[in-house]
């Protein structure tokens, strides 16, 4: 019975590492394209983003609501029906980059689902 519970801790496990895997690959496919993952490290690099930076947006993100399900829940409408009245970000921010624009059709409830898991790891 033990060896059954330990194997079965095992096979979540590698599921969930599987999840990650898959989630970082869909942020660098989907996402990375128009958010870095750090912050800029020169004046260069600031003037050449298109979007502003994981790193900010998700501190934002964190500090702005109590729990993850709150926050995965917001990430998840956001992302598909973004508005200047639910943006997080400082309004600069949208001055500068623009409202980011809609993933539906770019990004399916599957994925995005693997996207949120892996940041919400990602950025703790």
């Amino acid at each position: 019975m033990k060896k059954i519970l330990i194997a079965c801790c095992f096979l979540t496990l590698i599921a969930q590492c599987d999840d990650m895997s898959d989630g970082k690959k869909l942020y660098d496919s989907k996402c990375a394209i128009c958010h870095t993952s750090a912050r800029p490290n020169s004046m260069a690099e600031m003037n050449a983003l298109i979007a502003p930076p994981m790193e900010g947006l998700m501190f934002h993100l964190k500090t702005s609501f109590n729990t993850k399900e709150e926050s995965n829940k917001f990430m998840k409408d956001y992302i598909m029906n973004p508005t200047k009245e639910k943006a997080l970000c400082m309004p600069q921010k949208i001055q500068k980059f623009g409202l980011m624009p809609s993933q539906k059709g770019v990004v399916t409830e599957d994925e995005l689902d693997k996207i949120i898991a892996y940041l919400s790891e990602q950025y703790k």
